[in-house]
């Protein structure tokens, strides 16, 4: 595809990178067919294709229309399209840097920026998030049913390993996690623990960055990076063997540090080792002998629901799957493996009517066979699936970890 930038964006290095990213496609159009928001609704430009000419008329004509906020707002960036995409066309990347330009070139309306302010100001920060979140599971039992069934119920951790292993991994923290789904990390650790693994998780880490970034406020998400490299680098420089992330969505991001901080005369460095360490959990577990955890019998039927994330962001769509069946779990067969469920980090919140409908749908393809748990390896997902659930939907550590013989 051929780019002539307009003059405001030659000296802008994300415009470049973009104009690289365009020149890619060939409007093959095969992404069109994955695309959730497209099948949805019909519209090329609710398709990859569509966006794709949006961002680069954006970049052409120096100036952004109303229309192209909606259309941007509305893609997921599940990355379904990048998997089908023969080209290999980075879309997620090139949407990620339209969207921080159209945020400098249009003005959204007050409730928009309210809404966006606040979800900025408060997710990321566990501090912040939690103590809301346990006033609105006090106030639970009196909540309308549409209302309750977005607050999770309060879970207790459980307890944690205090054995000291000479293999030591850092966990990474996922902010919204650590105050609704505490046990995921907690499970984590004893699973890990008797794999003769140790658990260490830095205080003064923190989100990931992946809210601010993908609401295209790139440089407070780039510190939140900085931060948590700061705060992982000792352990990382004592011997730390691998980065371990329970939250597939934060993977993506914590993988991506590396290529976006590539430019950081004084981070760079540490930003791709930091990306070369982390693994999504499923990756620490599939390389260990399973033979050591000894998994109790279980007649309950598991469907599995792999997240974007994991899917198509880090390209490991059976890895869940896999180590289940290794460990003689029974699953289900579901349908649409490929397809977002809606929830895509504040996807949920600033796009509720897309969002259910693809959750009704995601719901129907993980249910085919009536399954007795859901189970997941996103905290966005987990929470969005169990607002309309008719079965429990877990963590998949967590049934691991119930599983385990005493």
């Amino acid at each position: 595809m051929r780019v002539s930038l307009h003059p405001n964006f030659q000296d802008l290095p994300e415009a470049k990178e973009a104009e690289a990213i365009l020149r890619s496609c060939v409007h093959c159009g095969l992404c069109i067919a994955t695309c959730p928001t497209y099948q949805e609704v019909g519209d090329e430009r609710d398709g990859p294709r569509g966006r794709i000419y949006l961002i680069k008329q954006m970049l052409e004509q120096g100036q952004a229309s109303d229309k192209t906020s909606v259309h941007l707002d509305r893609c997921l960036t599940c990355l379904s399209c990048e998997t089908a995409c023969p080209s290999l066309v980075q879309y997620g990347r090139l949407v990620d840097i339209g969207r921080g330009i159209l945020e400098q070139r249009i003005q959204r309306s007050l409730r928009e920026r309210i809404i966006r302010w606040g979800l900025r100001r408060v997710l990321p920060y566990e501090r912040r998030f939690t103590p809301l979140l346990r006033v609105g599971q006090m106030l639970r039992p009196v909540l309308p049913g549409a209302l309750r069934a977005k607050v999770p119920a309060r879970q207790s951790a459980g307890s944690i390993p205090k054995e000291q292993h000479r293999r030591r991994m850092l966990i990474a923290v996922a902010c919204a996690q650590t105050g609704a789904k505490p046990n995921t990390n907690a499970a984590t650790a004893r699973v890990l623990n008797r794999l003769s693994i140790s658990l260490e998780g830095p205080r003064n880490a923190g989100c990931c960055g992946a809210l601010s970034y993908h609401l295209g406020a790139h440089e407070e998400g780039l510190q939140f990076m900085r931060r948590n490299i700061d705060a992982w680098w000792p352990q990382i420089a004592a011997g730390a063997e691998a980065i371990v992330v329970t939250a597939s969505g934060c993977g993506v991001m914590i993988k991506e540090y590396g290529s976006l901080l590539s430019e950081d005369a004084f981070y760079a460095e540490k930003a791709r080792r930091v990306s070369e360490l982390t693994k999504d959990l499923s990756e620490i577990l599939i390389g260990e002998e399973l033979t050591k955890l000894e998994v109790k019998q279980d007649h309950l039927r598991t469907a599995v629901h792999c997240p974007c994330t994991l899917h198509h962001g880090q390209s490991l769509p059976t890895i869940i799957d896999d180590i289940m069946t290794k460990l003689g779990i029974r699953l289900v067969a579901t349908e649409d493996r490929h397809m977002c469920c809606g929830s895509a980090g504040t996807y949920s919140i600033l796009q509720p009517k897309m969002s259910q409908a693809l959750l009704d749908k995601k719901l129907k393809a993980l249910s085919v066979e009536n399954p007795d748990r859901i189970v997941t390896a996103n905290i966005g997902c987990q929470l969005h699936l169990a607002t309309k659930a008719r079965v429990p939907v877990q963590h998949w550590i967590e049934v691991l970890d119930t599983l385990l013989s005493s």
